[in-house]
């Protein structure tokens, strides 16, 4: 699997109080629209994919203590994610995003991070489908 990368700004809308890892809503989006850790802070940055079965998945996120009481927090997801072209294509896409759906107030929609597929982006045929794959347990971010 390519390599998730978390924005910048994350990090500081979680410590400000800004997203609430517990019980918050998370969801994957796909889009090509151009995206870096530094710049791309809130889903308003982009064009994400709704059409043809694209559009956002809500991802199944975790956020607990490692086993034994370590004092090792884990945000993860567990859960691979499944899109399916319906009635046409999806696509082009280069990114996945991991957003957050639940705060009302700035900042809207915040992105958490993303997976960059590489140059050239991916299009699904109708009936086709992408998986990510998470393999059970993907790690966003450990706090220690």
């Amino acid at each position: 699997m390519a390599t998730f990368t978390k924005t910048h700004e994350f990090m500081n809308y979680l410590g400000l109080g800004k997203i609430n890892l517990s019980t918050d809503v998370f969801k994957w989006s796909l889009t090509n629209s151009a995206v870096t850790a530094a710049g791309t802070q809130v889903m308003a940055d982009i064009t994400a994919l709704s059409i043809n079965g694209g559009g956002p998945k809500t991802a199944t996120c975790t956020f607990a203590e490692t086993a034994g009481g370590s004092g090792i927090w884990r945000f993860s997801v567990g859960a691979d994610q499944v899109w399916t072209a319906s009635g046409g294509v999806i696509g082009p896409f280069r990114y996945i995003l991991l957003w957050d759906d639940t705060p009302a107030a700035t900042p809207t929609d915040p992105i958490v991070g993303f997976v960059d597929y590489g140059v050239g982006g991916l299009t699904l045929n109708d009936t086709e489908t992408f998986t990510l794959d998470v393999n059970a347990d993907f790690e966003v971010f450990t706090i220690s």
